[in-house]
């Protein structure tokens, strides 16, 4: 293996042909390296031979030295066996042992005297520091003179008291009271240690490094004499039993264990809870000022135990691992202090971003075990999940009583709803619920999360379907007792109300598509989708609602009309008084709701009061009596009848706008007018566009006082086979007679018309 390697080092060197050329120089650089080994070689030979030399020599001197003690050993044995030379040997220890004795008492007796000026002393010394303007925080420079006296004395104290506990009761309260004095020092100087310990940040970062590298000192001392104090304890039933080493055990025994380094990390973490609870004292409860404050100083304090009380410290204490738990541990505590208090959302959104910026901005400065346990057990997320039953808790809340208190109104009616500048009507509730609204959305923004805002925008449209479910049960129970109960038991204003509950409603629907249009730019694809979505469900529930309300009016009208349009084609009819009543009736309702009704909303409604009104009177035509009909007197009665509904909607319509939809008047009108050889071909117009409808023509066709029996089974046989040759059905798109009926009672007439009232709301899904 030797020869390989040599070889192999060979081949390094000499890889080229014209490294030979060099091989002089190669072999000379090698000479040199192995003439320093040897020279390194030949030092450490001739150290080591020197070495093992001067241990030679000293292993003879200490054999001599054991030889010449085991010879006065063996002396020492002999006198002693010798009786009188025993008795002498004794007399000189115990004449020793008082000799000893004697001088500890004059030097008790001369501590004591002088006890008390060195107390003052010190005392003074004490004062001076105390008086400094900065108080703990300041350079404190008598710490290791007072220390180094104080000390000296606590000691004295000690040793003396241990002595007395073999005295008399008497004897040990005279000297406690001569101890008092140094008592009170030491407790004073002990609580200005843990002042100082308790700001050694603030002492650091000002500049007084020098006064906690003192109080480390003391700290340092103090430890080791209780370690050695302990030692002493321990060894004391082994060690020889001769008067030094009993005076080093009474020593031991005397001293009382100080336990000054835990007292001063006890110190330094009360700062630390202290500092956090006047923090919190100061905020006064204001968890977000709390929250925003922690920046303003908790990071400080980190930069500063790293920056300047870290090289103060010695490395056994760890100071900033030490400093950094109990700063997390402390902040735990607080932050969880402020969750189990119940704080509102914004409280929730700012702690879980702080706790967010907190990890980060800990974990570049400082190892991640260090920060155990996770602030709120790692449940901060949970923040998130907490603030968002909280939006919808509060949203809940607040619009359940707001609800109430604008349902209130709407049922009992005590005043008249407020009147907008262009004369609409509305109510307040349908701001105050959009303002709490957008509150709960601009909270949820603050979170930087879209899930949570889609959530929350989630919630607020279930809200509003709530709101829109209620407010139609409310407009339909309140309808039904409008016409179940006397004018008299029933509050005014209904009508009133319905029309500002239909323009809130179209506000709602305006203030939801704005608030769509804000939200969907902030959003990613993943969740704007969702934010779409349920809101426009939102604004289609509202433009439901509206156009609820919308259909309720109409009904107001038409239950109005009721004792009216009841009478249409009876003998009372035919004055022409009956018709001119209903359409004047109408006009009043119509034009009450352009002064105060959306423009919108009043262009729905005119379309709907139309086929209302189409539909009542077909239907009463539908259900007329047999031979009710004088013939042409009906027909010349009926045309009149349209051309003064049609005079009464072109003020609000186009003329070509509204010719589509009496069109079938003037079909039924064909009809009723026709012939019965002539009937067929004019029920055929009508039935291409409304189907065979063979039910509401024969019911027309005995209501005419013109035609018999015969005549009447002629002209339907004649339908009937028209119907199978062609195969004539129903339109595809049904028309105004689906909603045609022989019902008997207003009852059926009001709920074909709110019916057909809600086919045609498809109309108005969307506005521009």
């Amino acid at each position: 293996m030797a020869t390989f390697s040599a070889s192999a080092a060979v081949g390094e060197v000499l890889r080229q042909p014209d490294d030979l050329v060099k091989l002089s120089a190669f072999r000379n650089k090698l000479l040199k390296e192995k003439a320093t080994l040897d020279a390194k070689l030949q030092e450490g030979v001739r150290s080591q031979l020197d070495a093992t030399r001067d241990a030679l020599l000293k292993l003879q001197e200490s054999r001599a030295a054991v030889a010449a003690i085991r010879e006065e050993m063996i002396e020492v044995e002999k006198l002693k066996r010798d009786k009188d030379e025993g008795e002498v040997f004794e007399k000189i220890t115990r004449v020793s042992g008082v000799h000893r004795n004697f001088t500890q008492t004059a030097k008790m007796v001369n501590e004591l005297q002088s006890m008390a000026d060195k107390v003052n002393h010190l005392g003074a010394l004490l004062e001076d520091d105390r008086a400094q303007s900065g108080g703990p925080i300041g350079p404190s420079p008598n710490l290791l003179p007072i220390h180094f006296e104080l000390q000296k004395l606590e000691t004295f104290r000690n040793e003396t008291m241990h002595e007395a506990k073999r005295g008399s009761r008497e004897d040990k309260a005279i000297l406690a009271r001569w101890f008092e004095p140094l008592d009170l020092l030491t407790h004073a100087f002990e609580s200005w240690l843990w002042e100082i310990s308790a700001n050694m940040i603030e002492n650091a970062g000002a500049g007084y490094g020098g006064t906690v590298v003192r109080l480390l000192k003391i700290i340092e001392f103090e430890s080791k004499e209780d370690e050695k104090a302990v030692a002493l304890r321990l060894v004391r039933k082994v060690a020889a039993n001769d008067a030094a080493s009993n005076f080093r055990s009474m020593q031991a025994n005397a001293r009382v264990i100080k336990n000054y380094r835990h007292k001063m990390l006890d110190a330094m973490e009360g700062r630390i809870k202290s500092k956090f609870e006047a923090e919190w004292d100061g905020c006064r409860g204001d968890d977000l000022a709390f929250i925003h404050g922690l920046d303003e100083w908790l990071f400080a304090d980190v930069v500063r135990i790293k920056d300047d009380l870290e090289s103060l410290f010695p490395e056994d204490f760890n100071v900033v691992e030490w400093y950094i738990k109990r700063y997390h541990r402390t902040l735990n505590g607080m932050l969880t202090r402020i969750v189990e208090a119940g704080p509102d959302a914004q409280v929730l959104l700012q702690l879980h971003a702080w706790i967010k910026k907190y990890r980060q901005t800990m974990k570049g400065e400082v190892p991640i075990d260090w920060l155990s346990p996770p602030l709120l057990d790692g449940r901060a997320q949970d923040l998130i999940e907490d603030y968002v039953k909280l939006i919808i808790t509060k949203l809940d809340e607040w619009t359940i009583n707001l609800q109430k208190e604008e349902t209130s109104k709407f049922r009992l009616r005590e005043a008249e709803p407020q009147v907008t500048p262009e004369g609409l009507f509305g109510m307040d509730g349908v701001v105050d619920f959009f303002q709490l609204v957008n509150q709960q959305i601009d909270l949820s923004l603050e979170s930087n999360q879209g899930a949570v805002l889609a959530r929350v925008v989630t919630e607020c449209g279930r809200v509003m379907h709530r709101v829109q479910h209620e407010w139609t049960a409310l407009v339909a129970s309140e309808l039904r007792l409008s016409t179940e109960k006397r004018p008299e038991e029933v509050a005014p204003g209904l009508v009133e109300y319905t029309m500002a509950l239909a323009n809130d409603q179209l506000r709602a629907a305006d203030y939801t598509e704005a608030l769509q249009a804000r939200l969907e730019p902030l959003v990613s694809d993943k969740y704007r989708t969702t934010i779409t979505e349920r809101l426009n469900e939102a604004i289609d529930g509202y433009l439901d609602a509206a156009k609820r309300c919308t259909n309720t009016l109409v009904e107001f009208v038409f239950n109005d009309l009721r004792p009216a349009t009841s009478k249409l084609f009876t003998p009372e009819w035919y004055s022409g008084a009956l018709s001119t009543s209903i359409i004047a009736t109408m006009g009043d309702y119509m034009s009450d709701y352009q002064a105060h009704l959306n423009g919108s909303l009043f262009d729905l409604l005119i379309d709907d009061m139309l086929d209302a009104f189409l539909i009542t009177y077909l239907t009463a035509l539908r259900r007329a009596p047999a031979k009710s009909l004088r013939m042409p007197k009906a027909t010349d009665r009926l045309t009149q009848d349209v051309g003064q509904a049609f005079d009464l909607f072109q003020n609000y319509r186009a003329p070509q706008d509204i010719e589509a939809s009496f069109e079938i008047m003037k079909i039924v009108g064909s009809m009723l007018d026709a012939s019965s050889e002539m009937f067929v071909l004019d029920w055929h117009g009508f039935a291409r566009v409304h189907g065979p409808q063979l039910a509401f023509t024969e019911a027309l066709l005995r209501a005419r006082d013109d035609l018999d029996r015969g005549d009447i089974a002629d002209i339907m046989d004649a339908l009937r086979r028209r119907v199978t040759e062609e195969g004539l059905g129903e339109p595809e798109e049904p028309t105004i007679m689906v909603r045609i009926h022989g019902h008997s009672g207003a009852a059926g007439l009001i709920r074909n018309i709110a019916t057909y009232a809600d086919n045609v709301a498809g109309r108005m899904r969307r506005r521009d």
